[in-house]
Parts: structure tokens; sequence; C-alpha cells
């Protein structure tokens, strides 16, 4: 129950983070590609369809019009979070760090009763980090991936040192990944594990609110 409860914790630190949403266009060093990363291809096609599911869900809520309005450059800040799942994989793998379908099942679990519900979960992640519904599981399992990611490293992500070594290791992996993005989307920063000056949420929102990450998580 404890460790039900740290977790829960720790997904509220990333889930609520509210970050800039960037604008995306096409290819041309890799035809069709979006990015490269570590030799396999983000195809702008697989960019497109996440954003398409978020502009569904968008359109089916009833605040539809200022959801838009607030995501009118989405398609970049998706590219980022692709990116970032790669890099967080990448980090994890090295660092012995699996995550199973019962884990994400419990954590999302744990976030929906924090939140009062799965609809009440999914719509703040909906309006504060474009996830469409069928995209939770996928953002609860890299919160869930960066939270072993940090005790497996004794990072408390609660401070200034936590974050620097969280970072360092994330740095690391996307360096090896040789992350080489179509330059009508922008740079890839291994430094600061972003793109271009994309802000990533889990350092804006634990930087914001230390208090809501129980030390060592």
């Amino acid at each position: 129950m404890h460790r039900r409860r740290r977790t829960a914790l720790a997904l509220s630190a990333a889930l609520v983070a509210a970050a800039p949403l960037l604008a995306a266009c096409g290819s041309e060093a890799h035809p069709g590609a979006a990015a490269v990363v570590g030799g396999d291809r983000i195809e702008v096609s697989a960019l497109q369809a996440d954003v398409e599911d978020v502009r569904a869900a968008q359109e089916a809520s009833p605040q539809s019009a200022q959801l838009i309005k607030d995501t009118g450059q989405l398609g970049r800040a998706k590219l980022h979070g692709m990116i970032f799942g790669r890099v967080l994989e990448q980090a994890a793998e090295k660092a012995g760090i699996s995550v199973s379908r019962k884990e994400v099942q419990d954590a999302r679990a744990a976030a929906a009763q924090q939140y009062g519900g799965e609809e009440q979960l999914a719509a703040m992640l909906l309006q504060q980090r474009g996830v469409a519904p069928d995209q939770i599981d996928e953002t609860v399992r890299e919160q869930v991936m960066l939270t072993e990611l940090a005790r497996a490293l004794g990072a408390d992500l609660s401070t200034p040192q936590g974050l620097q070594k969280v970072n360092d290791a994330l740095t690391a992996a996307s360096k090896e990944l040789d992350i080489d993005v179509n330059p009508r989307y922008g740079t890839w920063d291994d430094a600061k594990i972003q793109l271009g000056d994309y802000k990533a949420p889990w350092i804006t929102q634990v930087t914001k609110q230390p208090e809501a990450v129980p030390a060592g998580a």
C-alpha cells in the first residue's frame, strides 16, 4: 500500500505538468521520417496519427474550442514526447529496469483514484498534456519508468542534485542514440533532453512542486 501511494504521488508530479506546445512540418534528409533515433525511424505518418488521436479527443470534449486553441501547434510537442520516450527506454535498459503491464495498471488505477476517477484523469491529461485516451497507458508507463530510474540511481527528484543525476543518465542515453531530427521540426538537445526550446514536462513539474515527490521516488 505504501508503494502504491508513493507511485501515485510520483505520478501526480509529472501527470499534471503543463508544457508549451510547438509546431511540426515535413522531412528532407530522411524522407517520410520526422526523426531517426538509434537507427529507428519515427515516421511522419506515426506522428500525424498521434496528433489526430488528440484532436479527435479534443473535438469530443465540451471544452473543444479552448483545447484546440491552446494546442494549435501540437505536432512538435508530440514528437518531443516520442523521442523522449525512446531516450528514457535506453536509460532504463542500461539501469536494468523494465516495467510490467501490471505495474502500469496499478499506477494508472492509483492515479485515477487520486484524480477522482478515470474520466477525470483522462480529462486532465488531455487538457494539460495533450494526451488522448488511448495514449494514457504509455504516458503512465513512462512515468513509472522514470520513477524507477531515479530510484535505481539513488536520485531524489525533489533536489537539484537528484534532478541532475537523472538528467545525466538521460543525456548519456540520448548521446548513445545519435538522434537526428528533421530540421523542419527543430534540433534535439542531448544536454537538455528536449526538442529545441521545448520544456521537458517532468523537469518543469518536479522543479515547481518538489513536495509532491517523496524522497527516493
